[in-house]
Parts: C-alpha cells; structure tokens; sequence
C-alpha cells in the first residue's frame, strides 16, 4: 500500500515537471530567437538526468546568431544577458505572473540588444504582463510607457522625492515610421 501511493507521487512528480520543461523547452527557442530578431539562433534545454530529471540540474545551451555552438561560458555578457533573459520569459509563460521587476538588466548590453531586447519587452507587455524596469541607460528606458525618477532631497538621505513622467502621451518614433509605411 505504502510502495504504491509513493510510486504515485513519484509519477505525479515526473508529469508535473515534464509538462513544465516541455513547455520552457519549446517557449525558449522561440522567445530567444525572438530576442535575437535572428531565425537562425537557438536556445535549448537538456535534463542531466533524463529518467527522473527533477532530481539532477537541467542544462542550457544556447548558438548566438552568426556564432557556432560553445559553452555558455564562452558567450559575451551581452549574449548571456539576452539567454538569460530568454530563460526567464520562456518560465514565465508556463506560470504567469502579472509583473515583473528588473534591476538594470541592460547593464552588460550594447545598443544594438538593448533595442532588441526593449522591443520584445514591449511587445510582451502590450498583451501579457506589467514590467518595472530599472535602468542607467537611455536607449532602454526611452522605449518605456512611463518613467518615475527617486532622489535625495536637498542634499538629505534621509528623504526622497520622486518625480513621474507618462511618456505614453508621446508617439514612439518606431510607432510613427510603421505607420507611415502602412
């Protein structure tokens, strides 16, 4: 009796967490190549242990665009940022949450992904999810809906003042040059 209701859990156990790799599986391929704006990345995961997977880590691999496959080691910050990424939002999508918080996750990015990268965001955030970002970086936090700014008043740590701005009153450059073309 005991040996049978433990074999059940062990079973529940293996299909509650096949039908979240499975998903995060595929979801990741196509959010990482989606972040890339390239077809030809990939991103991929592998149990370590493919009999009882839970148990073991998971790997993850990921073939930048234009580069062959290495070891995520061997990848730039920038292209471990947009995995990791990736990474994230492909969980997300198995288990939503309605918003997230990211802490200067542009820091190890050129312009290049931090426009590819704000773009998926806002595409993502248009339909699915709430994002509180925060950034030192103009090229990401100039793409958002609103910006709210926290400092020191006069010269005193001891209180904040905080300053809003509602940038959604103001057409994205992007938004203007696809209309014109439509």
């Amino acid at each position: 009796m005991c040996r049978q209701e433990f074999e059940q859990v062990k079973k529940r156990r293996y299909d509650l967490f096949s039908q979240c790799f499975e998903h995060v599986s595929i979801s990741i391929d196509q959010i990482y190549k989606k972040l890339c704006r390239n077809v030809s990345a990939q991103a991929f995961l592998s149990p370590e242990n493919p009999e009882e997977p839970y148990l073991e880590g998971i790997s993850y691999n990921c073939v930048a665009p234009g580069k062959r496959f290495m070891p995520m080691d061997n990848l730039s910050g920038g292209e471990r940022c947009v995995a990791a990424l990736a990474l994230l939002f492909a969980v997300h999508s198995f288990r939503p949450a309605p918003f997230f918080v990211l802490d200067e996750v542009d820091a190890a990015l050129d312009n290049t992904n931090i426009g590819k990268v704000s773009s998926y965001i806002k595409e993502q955030t248009r339909e699915q999810f709430q994002m509180i970002i925060i950034s030192l970086k103009e090229e990401f936090y100039s793409k958002a809906d609103a910006l709210i700014g926290v400092y020191p008043e006069q010269d005193d740590c001891m209180f904040s003042r905080v300053l809003t701005l509602d940038l959604s009153q103001y057409p994205d450059t992007e938004d203007q040059e696809s209309s014109k073309r439509n």
